[in-house]
């Protein structure tokens, strides 16, 4: 294998990182929405999970059932201007809970490692705003992870799905061409965030929203049950565009070999 044609590696945060399952944004949807007199499930709390926040909240907004439950409670159709009232609520209260999901998922530490000896830097981008990171990377760093780069939500003037957060990822990082590049991501967004930016995708399932469970309820189930979970979180990525699917950031220096060996053999993502 010839080393050097893979240069950075860009990962999510939450889901892919740390927070395994995701679970650090779900109770403060689901918190937001009933101070505002709305019930909403942690299931259709996850469904936009990978957007900025303020569009992930007004992605909520306009399923068809909260939609409805808004309508009744507030007697006025879900607009923007409820998604900033919404928004001012959810960044202080999603900033309170972060450092309680703040635990690196296993097999961080040491794919980060092999990376970096192979001479590949380590990017990030994430739906978090700057304040909810400011809580979570100093606890990430204690542990071992500090990514050469951080771009969040709201950094600029275009978040996920475009391309924006990995074109500046690219700046800071200073490598080219995005073929040369790996965008590891638990949801729809991140993955589409990659594509647009045309780098290779990597899709964790286990480890984040598709699955949505903690480490703990992971190895509690049943093999036929995580089984159909997996299968079902793997579908959903692959549906997204991923040109990979691993369980989690633990399994990632296979794909990586793989897509060193594919760019050997001249093929783009």
């Amino acid at each position: 294998m010839a080393e050097g044609l893979v240069k950075a590696v860009v990962f999510d945060w939450a889901g892919t990182v740390v927070d395994f399952g995701s679970r650090a944004p779900m109770g403060a949807f689901v918190e937001v929405f009933r101070r505002f007199g709305v019930d909403i499930s942690i299931d259709e709390a996850r469904v936009p999970m990978g957007l900025p926040k303020w569009d992930h909240i007004q992605a909520l907004g306009r399923i068809p059932r909260v939609a409805d439950a808004w309508l009744a409670a507030k007697g006025n159709a879900f607009s923007d201007a409820d998604v900033d009232a919404i928004y001012e609520v959810f960044v202080p209260l999603n900033a309170e809970v972060v450092s309680d999901y703040a635990d690196l998922i296993p097999g961080v530490i040491e794919t980060v490692a092999e990376l970096r000896a192979r001479g590949i830097r380590i990017g990030s981008t994430t739906g978090y705003t700057r304040e909810i990171m400011e809580r979570l990377t100093p606890i990430a760093a204690s542990q071992g992870f500090a990514p050469d780069n951080l771009v969040c939500a709201g950094d600029l003037a275009e978040g996920r799905p475009g391309a924006l957060m990995m074109y500046r990822t690219f700046l800071d990082l200073q490598v080219w061409p995005a073929w040369a590049c790996v965008k590891v991501d638990d949801t729809e967004p991140g993955i589409a965030e990659g594509l647009a930016a045309g780098t290779w995708t990597v899709g964790v399932a286990a480890s984040g929203n598709a699955m949505g469970l903690s480490l703990e309820e992971l190895d509690d189930l049943e093999d036929d049950d995580f089984l159909a979970r997996y299968q079902a979180a793997e579908r959903r990525l692959h549906r997204a565009g991923a040109h990979f699917v691993v369980e989690s950031v633990a399994d990632l220096m296979s794909v990586i070999d793989d897509i060193e060996g594919r760019l050997l053999r001249g093929e783009r993502p």
